[in-house]
């Protein structure tokens, strides 16, 4: 016979953004805990509102199954003395089990014998069982906890009841001094404390009650009025899937009002009015068909239509307020000049070690300089950059980003447009940024992306070279982030810049600063591994295996796009059986090159055509492959080493490298020295699992 069980958590209003986790967690754990008590149960579904956390679990069986197992112990030889009587190993081997000796019996393995024996365990009753699930809530985990009354319990928020079912069984359990009951509570307006009957009914309970307890319903409920709304206003919301998220764990039972503003407010910047519409007050805005922003919002209130209208006025009021302030902003920060405003970072700490914002706009614009001249770029274009540099930090000044953090950047370049400035310089502020958050959008722009990189070069090299290294789950600054921002701008970009000369001349900026607080050697070799594993990450999210990532990368990351574009041709070429023996050949040169001392090779020396054949080949395809290499064009540098592969294969057929005389020896491994150096610039091709692919 199987019943359904029921958990449910009631608690005080939880924060929003921790219910998306705790509802994942719910479900993980408790499958986990039903797998590990050997319960079978047809499915698990989870319920949450502000004010609860629940589980429902169908078919439960009403006990665990039975077991019969075989348990293996100590060999025959250990389990008997001398005598032929049990040993204590036995003895206790047996009573471990619950049985007696006489329960035992010799099974064979591998040609020697064990003892053995069979024991039986009876399943369980489920709901003896079940007093156990309030470690499953106990254990999951959130961003904040707290402390209520003088329990020890640290928790998202108190706890107020238990509903705790097994049919219509209470199961008898207690957290906090909660007791389960049957009992559970409709909105905290609308609804009552209401009985539920059986663990089945939960939902229909609480839709009575004017809970919505599923989530995902309680979303399509929002969504499907918010596209009513746009039908009947012929409006175009900005359904903002995040705050979608949030609004629908805000509310228990949504219905969803519009409202107005003023069209005077229009004239503030969309993106400040957005910003406080959605994250200031949980507002969607609208637009019209053709994408202009209108006067008017959409919200979600929790609770039903009744004085629907009240709301409505009541939530225009709180927004006037809200974007008379944006507009007080707006108006405020368009005076004084953009060189006063820059000059008041000299009053914001970036950090302690390496100054302020405006130390750190400096330190930016400098290498936003030598940035633009690895790139030949001309003086007009190396002047946007510098000047774009020198003020991308000025709008962190200003009231408007000052009251919306998030339109850091955003401000900056329409701010800048509005004083005057180019519009490359303008555009770069906000791109600069860029890219905000895990991939997210990159810079457009050729001045921005300068800039970006050289705004995160700064912040990297500078916080590694004060010992700030990003350990675990700690990353104050968003290091990794910027990293990967900046190995991804390169390759939208193109651009063929060694990464490691980008961090050599950051760092030798700083180092002619007096900034850096480590020996140079050690703070080189952290920069280069910190990037060459984000960029490991990003090649193994461009699908590429382990081996080969580990091969373009053995010595170092070099120009990123290049990189990224070798790993490509490897990828292809290791499911290419006509490639096969160009890698066993170049592998094979890789492997013996290692015992040589020199790459200094005597012609002179060569004692058979194999040799002498091999060198001319060489020679031929050398200075094809460089131009390839410097030229970037991996695949034709590839083709030409292929080219050896007869000669390679000849050579090691018709030589005895590591020959008697010590002169052959040397100048031979020499000759596979300068081969392998070419190889090598290419990849290490020895760190590729070839063979496990054909």
């Amino acid at each position: 016979m199987t019943k359904t069980v029921l958990f449910e958590l009631g608690l005080e209003e939880m924060p929003a953004r921790f219910m998306e986790d705790a509802v994942d967690q719910l479900q993980m754990k408790t499958e986990a805990w039903l797998k590990e008590q050997r319960i079978p149960y047809g499915s698990v579904k989870i319920f949450s509102t502000p004010r609860r956390l629940a589980v429902q679990i169908s078919e439960t069986a009403d006990k665990q199954p039975d077991v019969e197992e075989e348990a293996k112990g100590p060999a025959k030889k250990i389990a008997l003395n001398e005598e032929g009587e049990w040993s204590k190993a036995a003895i206790g081997f047996s009573k471990g089990q619950g049985k007696s000796v006489e329960d035992i019996y010799f099974k064979e393995i591998n040609g020697t014998e064990y003892v053995h024996i069979n024991k039986f365990i009876a399943g369980k009753n489920t709901i003896q069982l079940l007093k156990e699930f309030k470690d499953v809530f106990l254990n999951i985990t959130f961003p904040k906890n707290m402390r209520w009354g003088n329990l020890d319990l640290r928790y998202a928020r108190p706890i107020r009841w238990i509903a705790a079912l097994y049919g219509d069984e209470v199961i008898p359990l207690e957290i906090a001094n909660v007791p389960a009951d049957r009992f559970t509570f409709g909105h905290r307006f609308l609804g009552n404390k209401t009985v539920l009957p059986s663990a089945e009914t939960y939902e229909d309970v609480l839709r009575e009650e004017y809970v919505i307890a599923d989530a995902n319903a309680r979303k399509e409920t929002i969504l499907a009025q918010l596209k009513e709304l746009e039908r009947r206003k012929d409006w175009k919301l900005i359904l903002d899937e995040d705050l979608l998220t949030e609004v629908t764990h805000l509310v228990e039972y949504p219905t969803v009002f519009s409202g107005s503003f003023q069209e005077d407010f229009l004239q503030v910047p969309e993106e400040a009015l957005i910003t406080s519409m959605k994250e200031h007050q949980r507002y969607f805005p609208v637009r019209n068909q053709t994408g202009e922003l209108l006067p008017y919002f959409a919200g979600v209130r929790n609770g039903d239509e009744n004085y629907i209208e009240n709301v409505s006025k009541g939530n225009e009021k709180v927004l006037r307020a809200r974007l008379a302030d944006a507009q007080f902003f707006f108006e405020e920060d368009q005076k004084g000049t953009l060189e006063e405003k820059t000059a008041k970072l000299t009053r914001m700490v970036f950090q302690e070690e390496l100054g302020t914002l405006h130390d750190k706009a400096v330190r930016v614009n400098q290498i936003a300089e030598k940035i633009s001249q690895l790139l030949n770029l001309e003086d007009r274009e190396i002047k946007q950059a510098k000047r774009a540099a020198q003020i991308c930090k000025f709008d962190l000044v200003t009231h408007m980003v000052d009251e919306f953090t998030e339109l850091q950047g955003i401000m900056g370049e329409k701010y800048a447009r509005i004083f005057g400035e180019d519009e490359a310089v303008a555009r770069a502020i906000n791109e600069h940024y860029m890219p905000r958050q895990a991939n997210g959008e990159l810079p457009d722009t050729l001045v921005g992306s300068i800039v970006s990189i050289a705004d995160k070069l700064d912040t990297i090299v500078g916080s590694i070279a004060i010992g700030i290294i990003p350990t675990g789950s700690q990353d104050p600054y968003g290091l990794r982030r910027q990293a990967l921002g900046v190995l991804q701008t390169l390759q939208k970009q193109g651009w063929s810049i060694r990464v490691e000369t980008l961090l050599d001349l950051v760092l030798s900026m700083y180092q002619e600063l007096g900034l850096p607080t480590r020996p140079q050697e050690e703070i080189v070799e952290d920069l280069e591994e910190f990037f060459k594993v984000r960029a490991a990450y990003l090649l193994r999210e461009e699908k590429m295996d382990p081996d080969i990532v580990d091969a373009v990368l053995a010595k170092g990351i070099q120009i990123y796009p290049v990189t990224l574009e070798k790993a490509v041709i490897l990828g292809g070429k290791r499911q290419d059986e006509a490639f096969k023996p160009v890698h066993e050949a170049l592998g094979r040169v890789l492997n013996i090159a290692k015992k040589a001392d020199s790459n200094q090779v005597n012609p002179s020396l060569f004692a058979n055509e194999s040799e002498t054949n091999l060198y001319a080949a060489f020679q031929s395809v050398h200075s094809s492959y460089q131009q390839a290499m410097t030229e970037e064009r991996p695949e034709d540098a590839l083709d030409e080493l292929s080219k050896l592969t007869e000669p390679i294969h000849a050579f090691f057929d018709h030589t005895m490298v590591m020959d008697e005389n010590d002169q052959i020896r040397k100048n031979r491994l020499a000759l596979l020295k300068q081969i392998a150096e070419d190889i090598t610039l290419f990849a290490d091709l020895n760190e590729i699992q070839w063979k496990q692919q054909y």
